[in-house]
Order: structure tokens, then C-alpha cells, then sequence
């Protein structure tokens, strides 16, 4: 139930896995990415990266291949460097290099972890099989829970939404083992099949555990997570705050759910002072809390069983990550492999103590003028999204008055963060990879229970230095961007303008965007959710964004798949933006105001194969399929076409005409930022 918003894009390359083959140009374009054959006019998307997809063919172990793969892998093979070496000369007990060695020790220990099989899981499945009632099974979920385990809700610290100074709790819908509830609700012919290799796959995890009636108890799993899903708020709604926000009082929670003591649980996290909190989907656990009472025990402690399974899988003998990975790797996605030990190891790593490993990495990657440099480049994108905001005709002054406030009080991260996580009560050992994530679980979750009621801690990041994306959180103001997305080719301080405002311009730009999009102009300049817009404005501004879903509501990436236009909303008027401020910046510099000519370019043909290029992405049908149906990013083809075609100044670039696919007419050309 996260309120903060995370942009995914693919930055560069140095390592490739086997069977890639990148075409790069030190500081520039080359021009064997393009693909000559297609008109810019006809297919943007397949005219500036055809050639790079015709030959980087999707390795085994993925399921999309793209520049975030490839940047991806440069890190894995910085980040494998420094758990090695870790590993061989750990240090003092205590120290970061005893903790992340020690843990990329035992999660490298296959011998150890396959000959410990599912004794890992020994006391949880005995505390499952000693429930006698649903006071039990309440009990055991709150356990779960206050040790990191979000087995049927979700639980952060996030500010409070209407006073974004302090951090409060919200609980929000779980429960789930697919992606999505509507995956459980679809009735078409490819949704049922996939509903019934899950069940499958629950019996065949379950028979992992040596159940004898695994087959029967997947029945049963499906049918509560089902129950589950058709009491869940979809997508689209949840990208409304105010369906995230509903303050309770303790004695109101314990209200909608009768079986449920939110007392016993904020006492079982040490937080006895916590008096209130955010319910977010309230419908949802009153559904869950009947559930407690009208399904049989017998089905809670499957459901357990197949929680507790699916959650540490991962992390167990060989025979469990086989089967975890057929399915979640090989069904939903479409992999042929999985990856090497030594990546799930690296990724495991980065989840459990990421700014431990983030400090060696930036050490090595992203100088201290590396922040300077960046910063300046949001200057510049500040500079032409406050002359964006002055030129709109359609908002009246008194709201542009408060966009401008926002802008000017918008915060930047960069790189990584000014105070590191401290890690000094998190035991890490040898003996044990599992033993290290559960411990990582309810490290993270002790810390979360902490911020409740406190003041918000600014400093803090939602990502790691090591991490190729960026986000905007609007409760914060805030843009925040990883040392590994500010690499070339998204920044390159040795490449003309053209390519960096092309580049890391263009996510800088989506960032900033997202504090005036669909879901971000909710959200004042101290990042309260609170109006501040007119009710003409307002109108205004649903009207155009209105055209923006109808645009991607006609896209249909596969089969008779259509884009969902409300779901990927925002990130679609945060392109369309960020791509608009990104050129306006470019055309104040010098290159952006000339017309020389690089490699046979003109610098906006050059800006603009620069945006299309980070876009290059290849993906397998289910994992595209996947994407659709339940990702707010529409996929990357049209994330590139889709403004680029409502952009007047490219048509005019490629000497586009009307009629042409990449040229919309006038009348449907949308308009916001």
C-alpha cells in the first residue's frame, strides 16, 4: 500500500549476460540501434531501437531485457566484488563488512541450505498445526505480522496524509499470491488457465511440505484468497489517496474486526501508545475478519502453510526454489532459467541490508561532484517547469500561484542518502541465508513500528544507491534519484546536451510531473493532501487528462489486450511532461538553440532519439501480458510513441506529415504541463 510513487525506466550497459550483444558509442548515439528499414514517422520506437532489439535477444534467465537489465548487471558485477571480497575478509564482528560477507556467505551455502531442506520451517509449521480455534489463527497472523510478515495485510509507517510531518501506521488489503485480485475474478478463457497452473502450483509447493492432501487444500487456498480478492479495491482505485486513508481508533478497528484485536497487535509490537491509525480499505477487513469465523480451521492452516512456503521458498533447498521458480518465473513471466546463485544472492543482499552494500557501491561509482553535476541539471528542469507552468492558458492565476509553490518547495535527492540506515541492532551470521532474511524481516519491521506517532525523518530513502530508478513521494515533495540511474548513458557529463536532456532530462522531468499528475496534484506544497486548485481548473484539468486515457486505452500491446488508460494515468501524464519541460530545458542551451549537425543528427533529432533510446526494452508475451493487466506503466513501446506523436516539435524534427502514424491531429493532441 505504498503512497510514494516509483518511476521504472533502463539506464546502460557494461556487463551483459550471455547471449546480449549491446551496440554502444562512447558519449553518443550509434547508430546500429537504429533501424533504418522503419520510418521515424511510422514507428518511432522501432526507428531508434530496432537494430538493438534485433540483436539482444531476451537471455534465459529474464523476462525483459532492456537498458535497466543491462546497467543491472554492471552493479551485480560491482556489487558481487565487494560481497566476495566481503566474504573472504569479513572483519570485526559488527562491522558492514561482516554483515553483508557473512550474509552472501551463507546465502552462497547450497550444500548447507540443501541439506537443511524444509527444517527451516519447522516451528512455524508446528505453531500452524497447534492452532484450535479462530483466536488462534488471529494470534499467529498478528505474530506474523509484528515480525515482518505480511501475511494478510500490508503494514508500513507512512506520514499521515493530511499532516505530512508526522508518521502514522496503515494497514492496508493483502492476502494474495497472485500479482493482481483481479486475476482471481477475470473469467476469460487465458485468466482461467492461469488460475489453475496457480492452484497447481500451490499443491505442488504444499506436497513440497509433504501434505497428503496438497491437491484438495490448493482448492481450498484459492477459493479464501478468491473471497479475498472480490473484497479488494482494484487498481485504479487504489491510485486514490483518500481510498488509502481512513483514520480508526483502536476501539473502531477492533469494530470491523470483531476477531481481530488491533490492541493485542500494536501491544505485541511494543507500541501500547498508539491510540489510532489508518484502516486503509476498511470493506477489506471486514471481509477477512469473516472470514476467521465462517472458514473452517483446517483451511486457515493451509492457507498458513502455503504463506509461510511461498514467502521463503526463495531461500530454501533446491527442490523449493525449483518449484517457486516454475511458476512465478517461468508461468507468470515467461523465463526459461532461473538466475545464478550468486544474483538471487546479490538481490537478497540488496533487499536486507541495501545502504550497507549502497556505501561501497557509490564509492566506487558516483563521486561527490557527481551530486553537483546532477543538481544542476534539476535546476535547469525547475527553471523550465515554472516557464511551462506561467505559459498554460487554461489554469487561472491563483493556481498557477500554488503550482509555483509547490515547484519551489519541491526537494531533490541525489545519489544517495546524506545519513545512512544504521544497522548496528541487525545480528547477521554464517549459519544461516534463511535465518539472515527472517532476521532482515523484523529488523524492517521494528523499524517501521518505531516511526509511528514520531515526526517524519526527511533524510530517509525508499530506495538504494544501487537501484536503476527514481521516484516522486508526494507526501515528502520530494524526487529522489539513485546514484545508478544518474550513469551514462542517462548522464554523461562528456556527451552534448542533446543526449543528457534526452536522457536523464526526460526522468528528471517525469519525476517533477508527478507532483501535478493525476494523483500528485492532490497533494498541497507541504505535501498534505488537501486542494488547491479551483473547481475550473480542476475541471480543465480532468478533461485533458481524460484525452491522455482515452489515447492509451486504444493501445493494444498484445493479442486483444488493451491498455488500461486509468491505471497508467499518471505515469503517462508524467512522460508526456517530463518530456516537454526536458525539451524546453535543452532548447536554452546552446546546442538546443543551434542547428549543427552530430553523426548526420540534428540536436533535436538527437534529443529525441535519446529519449526513445531508454526506452529500448525487449519482453516474452507473459510477461508482457503480465504488465497490462497489472502494472500502472504501460509498456515501454508506448511510452516512447505516445508522446513523442503529442509533440509538434518532433513531427517537425522527421519532417512528419499529417496522416502519419507518429503525427496525431491537432484536435486530439493532448495538452497539460
Amino acid at each position: 500500500m505504498r503512497i510514494s510513487r516509483a518511476h521504472i525506466l533502463a539506464p546502460a550497459l557494461l556487463t551483459l549476460a550471455a547471449g546480449a550483444v549491446a551496440h554502444t558509442n562512447d558519449h553518443g548515439l550509434d547508430a546500429r540501434n537504429f533501424d533504418a528499414r522503419t520510418n521515424a514517422c511510422t514507428d518511432f520506437f522501432q526507428h531508434a531501437d530496432g537494430g538493438w532489439l534485433a540483436s539482444n535477444p531476451i537471455p534465459a534467465q529474464y523476462s525483459t531485457w532492456s537498458l535497466d537489465n543491462e546497467i543491472g548487471e554492471r552493479n551485480t558485477a560491482i556489487l558481487k566484488r565487494v560481497l566476495e571480497d566481503a566474504a573472504a575478509h569479513p572483519g570485526d564482528a559488527g562491522s558492514t563488512t561482516q554483515k553483508i560477507g557473512d550474509f552472501y556467505a551463507a546465502a552462497m551455502d547450497e550444500a548447507a541450505i540443501d541439506k537443511a531442506g524444509s527444517a527451516p520451517l519447522k516451528d512455524d509449521l508446528a505453531a500452524i498445526a497447534a492452532l484450535k480455534s479462530p483466536a488462534d489463527v488471529a494470534a499467529l497472523i498478528a505474530d506474523w505480522q509484528v515480525r515482518g510478515n505480511d501475511v494478510l495485510f500490508d503494514f508500513e509507517a507512512q506520514p499521515d496524509l493530511k499532516a505530512s510531518g508526522t508518521d502514522i501506521a496503515y494497514a492496508g488489503q493483502g492476502g494474495l499470491g497472485l500479482p493482481d485480485r483481479d486475476y482471481y475474478l477475470r473469467d476469460d478463457a487465458k485468466s482461467k488457465k492461469l488460475l489453475a497452473q496457480y492452484r497447481d502450483h500451490v499443491a505442488r509447493m504444499l506436497g513440497q511440505l509433504g501434505d497428503a492432501n496438497a491437491k484438495e487444500e490448493a482448492g481450498w487456498i484459492v477459493a479464501l484468497e478468491t473471497r479475498f480478492a472480490k473484497a479488494s479495491l482494484d487498481r485504479v482505485s487504489l491510485r486514490d489517496p483518500s481510498n488509502s486513508y481512513h483514520i480508526v481508533t483502536l476501539a473502531q478497528a477492533d469494530a470491523k474486526t470483531p476477531h481481530f484485536s488491533w490492541a493485542d497487535f500494536f501491544h505485541k509490537a511494543g507500541r501500547d501508545d498508539v491510540t489510532s491509525f489508518s484502516l486503509a480499505q476498511p470493506e477489506f477487513f471486514a471481509a477477512a475478519d469473516a472470514a476467521l469465523t465462517d472458514v473452517p480451521l483446517a483451511r486457515w492452516q493451509a492457507w498458513l502453510r502455503w504463506r509461510l512456503i511461498d514467502a521463503d521458498a526463495p531461500y530454501l533447498s533446491k527442490a523449493f526454489v525449483d518449484a517457486d521458480f516454475a511458476f512465478k518465473g517461468g508461468v507468470l513471466r515467461g523465463a526459461k532459467q532461473n538466475l545464478p546463485r550468486y544474483k538471487r544472492a546479490i538481490r537478497s543482499a540488496d533487499m536486507a541490508v541495501g545502504e550497507l552494500l549502497g556505501q561501497a557501491y557509490v564509492a566506487q561509482v558516483f563521486p561527490p561532484q557527481a551530486k553537483q553535476h546532477a543538481q544542476e541539471l534539476v535546476d535547469n528542469l525547475k527553471t523550465a517547469m515554472r516557464a511551462r507552468i506561467a505559459a498554460l492558458t487554461w489554469m487561472s492565476a491563483a493556481t498557477k500561484k500554488s503550482a509555483d509553490a509547490k515547484l519551489d518547495t519541491m526537494v531533490a535527492k541525489i545519489g544517495y542518502p546524506d545519513h545512512w540506515r544504521d544497522y548496528s541492532k541487525l545480528q547477521i551470521t554464517r549459519a544461516s541465508w534463511i535465518a539472515n532474511v527472517r532476521a532482515a524481516r523484523a529488523f524492517e519491521a521494528r523499524r517501521q513500528f518505531a516511526k509511528l506517532d514520531k515526526p517524519v525523518d526527511r533524510s530517509e530513502w525508499d530506495m538504494t544507491p544501487q537501484t536503476v530508478n527514481a521516484y516522486y513521494n508526494p507526501m515528502g515533495n520530494e524526487i529522489v534519484f539513485p546514484a545508478a540511474q544518474l550513469l551514462p548513458p542517462y548522464f554523461d557529463a562528456k556527451a552534448d546536451d542533446a543526449l543528457n536532456y534526452g536522457g536523464i532530462g526526460s526522468v528528471i522531468g517525469h519525476e517533477m510531473t508527478h507532483a501535478f499528475d493525476d494523483e500528485g496534484s492532490q497533494f498541497d506544497a507541504k505535501g498534505n493532501l488537501a486542494n488547491w486548485w479551483t473547481a475550473e481548473d480542476r475541471k480543465q484539468f480532468d478533461a485533458r487528462a481524460q484525452k491522455l486515457v482515452d489515447q492509451f486505452n486504444a493501445y493494444v500491446p498484445l493479442d486483444d489486450l488493451h491498455i488500461n488508460g486509468k491505471l497508467t494515468l499518471g505515469e503517462n501524464i508524467a512522460d508526456l511532461g517530463g518530456l516537454l519541460v526536458a525539451y524546453d530545458a535543452f532548447k536554452l542551451t546552446p546546442q538546443g538553440k543551434g542547428d549543427a549537425k552530430i553523426d548526420g543528427l540534428s540536436p533535436d533529432q538527437r534529443f529525441f532519439h535519446a529519449y526513445a533510446q531508454i526506452w529500448r526494452t525487449a519482453q516474452r508475451p507473459a510477461q508482457l501480458r503480465l504488465q497490462v493487466q497489472s502494472n500502472e506503466h504501460a509498456p515501454a513501446k508506448f511510452r516512447a510513441n505516445g508522446p513523442l506523436a503529442d509533440i509538434p516539435a518532433f513531427a517537425r524534427a522527421f519532417a512528419c506529415k499529417a496522416g502519419d502514424a507518429m503525427v496525431r491531429p491537432a484536435s486530439d493532441i493532448v495538452e497539460i504541463w
